[in-house]
């Protein structure tokens, strides 16, 4: 059964999180995706370790986990394109993909002759996606953009972290990149949506993604709140600005967080916390109330909830019908039984150092389901099959280039 993207060739220019995760989601999907890197360095996050995979005597490899993270079901070519025997086989291999995925600075790609312009002219139904800090436009253009620095000034970091006046309180990017991320996925959307308009169309486009333009949209409902009131809301901690209760509580062990999203819910919770008549008490009667009488609720909470371990209330509430749950670190999260049983850590063969751990992809779909087929590559693992099969270079040529660092 092939992939519902076996019939797509992506050629993969990007580098670091956004552009590879969009790779690798294609790769998913079934697509043919070649992964150009520079000769003898690569993709940067190659070098962004510790820790590195480890081989089956416990050494480290070359490998960096972060680099594992967003680059299986891909073949690496390396390639110097600054060089005009790197351009010309880039040209090549343009002529024979459907998707080109880059991540350089504005125009950075113009003075070699990739910029989507030039390379249309090549491949009229080529699907051409830039990812970029700021876009293409306006005073920032020229800007590089980074995940961390995208999370504070697309206002990310202003909702993040405990609320002024409480210990620790200050602006906390989120554990992971998230923009970056993001970014890949919107950027997966567009690619998508693009192919599909070539489909009736029969011709390609350019796919525009900035870091901050995504940071912006995934506000949500906090952009929201301040675009209809005209108030910028505020860091909360783990509480959340429209319901309530919604946020983390102290067990006798730990914490739990309940997430109650309606009155019929914060009623059985009461029931269960032994306290019915909070569910008839005008100040927590509806969620309204609730949110207005914030600072006197979750007080009453957390001196119910402290009497019992985690593990106590979730049985309890999961059988009321009251959604809640642990707080999981890593360990707890892949030893989980859900996790566990829908799959979401394998192993795949890997050259260096036998199998190498992978989380899965979160798409299921029945009829073209997703296919690990090859581990993150090693730098240009795939260079000599690529420029022989694709390009039609001899053994003495790809020597030659080689020799000279084209690849």
């Amino acid at each position: 059964m092939s992939g519902a993207l076996s019939h797509i060739r992506v050629l993969d220019l990007s580098r670091v999180l956004a552009g590879p995760w969009a790779g690798q989601i294609l790769g998913d999907l079934g697509a043919e995706v070649i992964k150009v890197e520079r000769p003898r360095t690569g993709d940067d996050t190659r070098h962004w370790g510790p820790p590195y995979l480890k081989d089956q005597e416990g050494e480290n490899t070359s490998e960096a986990a972060y680099y594992l993270s967003a680059n299986r079901n891909k073949q690496s070519l390396t390639l110097d394109f600054t060089q005009p025997e790197g351009q010309r086989i880039i040209r090549e291999l343009v002529a024979q993909c459907d998707v080109l995925l880059e991540n350089f600075k504005v125009g950075g790609l113009a003075a070699y002759g990739l910029d989507y312009e030039s390379l249309k002219a090549i491949n009229p139904k080529l699907i051409y996606c830039s990812i970029t800090g700021f876009g293409s436009d306006g005073p920032y253009a020229n800007r590089a953009g980074y995940d961390f620095m995208i999370q504070g000034l697309g206002g990310l970091m202003s909702l993040t972290g405990r609320a002024e006046g409480e210990e620790g309180a200050g602006p906390v990017k989120v554990g992971v990149a998230l923009t970056d991320i993001l970014t890949g996925l919107y950027a997966t959307v567009g690619v998508l949506a693009a192919l599909n308009h070539r489909e009736q169309s029969g011709i390609g486009q350019h796919v525009e993604l900035a870091l901050l333009d995504v940071q912006v949209a995934c506000l949500a409902n906090q952009a929201m709140n301040y675009l209809t009131t005209g108030v910028a809301p505020k860091r909360m901690g783990n509480a959340h600005p429209n319901i309530v209760p919604y946020q983390d509580f102290p067990t006798a062990d730990g914490d739990i967080i309940l997430t109650i999203g309606n009155d019929g819910q914060f009623r059985k919770f009461a029931e269960v916390a032994g306290h019915p008549e909070w569910a008839d008490d005008p100040r927590f009667a509806s969620n309204k109330a609730r949110v207005a009488h914030r600072k006197e609720l979750v007080p009453m909470i957390r001196q119910v909830t402290v009497f019992r371990t985690t593990a106590e209330w979730v049985a309890l509430l999961e059988q009321a019908g009251v959604p809640c749950g642990p707080i999981n670190d890593l360990a707890q999260v892949f030893a989980d039984p859900q996790v566990k049983s829908r799959g979401l850590q394998l192993e795949m063969a890997h050259p260096l150092a036998g199998s190498v751990p992978q989380v899965a992809s979160p798409i299921r779909l029945s009829e073209t389901p997703v296919e690990y087929r090859k581990a993150p590559p090693l730098l240009g693992e795939h260079s000599e099959a690529v420029l022989q099969q694709l390009v039609g270079l001899s053994f003495e040529k790809i020597l030659s280039l080689r020799q000279s660092g084209v690849i």
